[in-house]
């Protein structure tokens, strides 16, 4: 079990902050949105558009084929998620970067004492190599994954972080940019941040249980101040 730390600077409404990874700590969508097509061709399954493979970014893998191929069936969806993985992990070579401003801010909020955790729609495989690639798995007490819970909605994650930690929900803070990511936050009991950079646009993040929503990455430490 970490140890508990008392907040001594910022906002002492949260104690710990949980991020959701891609479209909030890193501009990923363009490299999902890709892979998801070319899994389709692959399959031979009708090839998405790009907004409409958007639209499911922060879901779980599984979660995320059956709701953007409704038409496909069982073998079809285990195929979209294989050949997907395939093009994710290995064939496509285009690097993700994070938004500017995450690792510094990140580094702030550590010397200000927040906890600071992962939850997301990634594999355990594929966010273990993006914290190894951009040097910040240290930066995170604990992370949970798509493939080791229910997917968002869901608050499993959210649940099972919160007991490694032994936090309470109320002293918490979800930020993401998905409307997942607001619900799976009001399902645990936790607040919940939008960033309007990422998926989904302000007035849904809001609509979904945002407690409100910033427009880059570098103000959140402005807006942790607001909250005294």
């Amino acid at each position: 079990m970490f140890e508990r730390r008392e907040i001594t600077g910022f906002s002492k409404m949260y104690q710990l902050l949980i991020f959701d990874w891609d479209g909030t700590l890193m501009d990923s969508q363009a490299r999902i949105v890709a892979c998801l097509q070319d899994a389709a061709r692959d399959t031979g399954v009708e090839v998405p558009s790009a907004s409409a493979a958007r639209d499911i970014i922060g879901l779980g893998l599984r979660e995320a084929v059956h709701s953007l191929f409704p038409a496909a069936n069982d073998s079809q969806h285990d195929m979209l998620a294989e050949r997907y993985r395939e093009h994710f992990l290995v064939l496509n070579q285009s690097r993700s970067e994070l938004f500017p401003g995450v690792e510094s801010v990140l580094k702030e909020l550590i010397d200000n004492n927040y906890q600071l955790a992962v939850a997301t729609g990634k594999s355990r495989r594929g966010l273990d190599r993006e914290l190894e690639e951009t040097g910040l798995g240290s930066y995170f007490l604990s992370t949970r994954c798509a493939d080791e819970a229910f997917s968002k909605p869901h608050p499993q994650m959210l649940h099972d972080i919160l007991d490694e930690l032994g936090m309470d929900a109320k002293a918490s803070l979800v930020i993401g940019d998905t409307e997942y990511d607001m619900q799976m936050a009001k399902n645990a009991g936790a607040a919940a941040l939008g960033v309007s950079y990422g998926v989904h646009e302000t007035d849904r993040l809001l609509a979904h249980g945002a407690e409100s929503c910033i427009d880059e990455f570098e103000q959140l430490t402005q807006w942790l101040h607001n909250q005294q």
